[in-house]
């Protein structure tokens, strides 16, 4: 505000020859700013400097120079520097950001994204023809990327990316399989790859983890087998071989016994006798790629035959993970364990009531009532 005199104790103002008014002051090395607008009328002007004001005052003040660099650049940078990124979620992040981010905010210097422009940005994506969930996607890396910016870089003040509910996911409801149809899908497939859906399905393993099985891993007398790593498809690389997606991921899974025989045969069939030995391999002895395994076990066909067209080999986990649910007694912790999971949020999906279990306390609850009515002392 202005001191006696008429000069402002804090920065000064000065009217344009346009008729705005542009607003300077001091920043805490002594160096004169100015504000990144010019302003319409004085008194805009002097409410923008009181605000610079009480912001260096509680030590909230950003210096804007710094915010000045471009998303594009900003992101990239990011991504190289995040700590124990897996090589996967490195070509995820990056291809995600090179086609649906930098496209449109790549040049703008980050203190200059606001909220108003986010969500211009996600309707644009939504409009041209992007999913939900990959917008969603997006969103949550664009938010990630600027959330480092604000909390840990001190670039800019606030997280433009506060629009409710752009970070939601709604994808179509994956099929679960039945048991009977588990095996009926394990006998369609070439001798060599009937263990490999049992196993999958029934140990709620993921593509990678499976694949990545040794002889070292399975113990057929305790009928377990141990997940300790992964492979992971990288387009340029090939096939890494590293850790599972996430601590959690090391376990030990409990196979039911009826897997049991169809591996024990597929151990002596097919496995070579070196502890390091891969479980399963195709033909030719190599490691097993994602993008061929469904022409080579002829997929889409076998799926069509058990009533389940659409199915995709990751729905096997997803049954999986669904029967181990409904196991009696099963915890929210057991199921996380089974999964590979750290955080109970996933585990959390497969613990809905499905209208069977709901049908199946309605009518615990009608044999209580119709005990009650028929002797209703002994009942009391």
């Amino acid at each position: 505000m202005p001191n006696q005199d008429g000069h402002r104790r804090f920065g000064n103002i000065r009217k344009r020859e346009s008729g705005r008014y542009q607003a300077r002051y001091p920043g805490p090395d002594g160096r004169m700013r100015s504000a990144p607008q010019t302003f319409a009328r004085k008194a805009e002007a002097e409410r923008y400097l009181s605000l610079i004001e009480s912001q260096m005052v509680r030590g909230e003040w950003i210096d804007p120079e710094r915010g000045k660099i471009r998303l594009q650049d900003y992101a990239e940078r990011w991504i190289t520097e995040r700590p124990n990124l897996r090589p996967r979620t490195v070509h995820l992040y990056r291809w995600t950001l090179g086609r649906h981010i930098t496209p449109h905010l790549g040049d703008m210097p980050l203190n200059r994204i606001d909220t108003p422009m986010v969500r211009e940005w996600r309707t644009r994506l939504l409009a041209s023809g992007v999913s939900v969930t990959m917008a969603a996607k997006a969103y949550r890396l664009l938010r990630a990327v600027l959330m480092t910016a604000v909390k840990e870089d001190e670039l800019i003040r606030v997280n433009p990316c506060r629009v409710v509910g752009a970070d939601q996911e709604k994808p179509a409801e994956r099929p679960v399989l039945s048991v009977p149809q588990i095996f009926d899908l394990a006998e369609r497939m070439p001798d060599r790859f009937r263990a490999l859906i049992l196993v999958t399905a029934l140990g709620s393993l993921r593509w990678g983890e499976v694949v990545a099985l040794q002889r070292c891993d399975v113990d057929l007398s305790a009928g377990t087998v141990r997940v300790r790593q992964a492979f992971v498809e990288h387009r340029g690389t090939g096939l890494i071989l590293g850790p599972p997606k996430s601590k959690a991921g090391v376990r030990t899974v409990a196979l039911p016994k009826a897997a049991l025989p169809v591996l024990k045969q597929h151990m002596g069939a097919y496995v070579g006798k070196a502890a390091d030995a891969f479980v399963f391999t195709g033909e030719s002895g190599r490691t097993l790629w994602r993008g061929n395994f469904n022409k080579l076990v002829k997929w889409p066909e076998s799926v069509a035959a058990i009533g389940a067209a659409g199915l995709h080999f990751h729905d096997l986990r997803h049954t999986g993970n669904s029967l181990a649910s409904r196991a009696p007694g099963a915890s929210l912790r057991d199921i996380m364990a089974r999964m590979g999971h750290d955080s109970p949020r996933a585990a959390l999906i497969y613990q809905h009531t499905s209208r069977e279990a709901d049908h199946g306390i309605a009518a615990a609850i009608d044999q209580a009532v119709e005990r009650w009515r028929a002797k209703p002392e002994e009942a009391q």
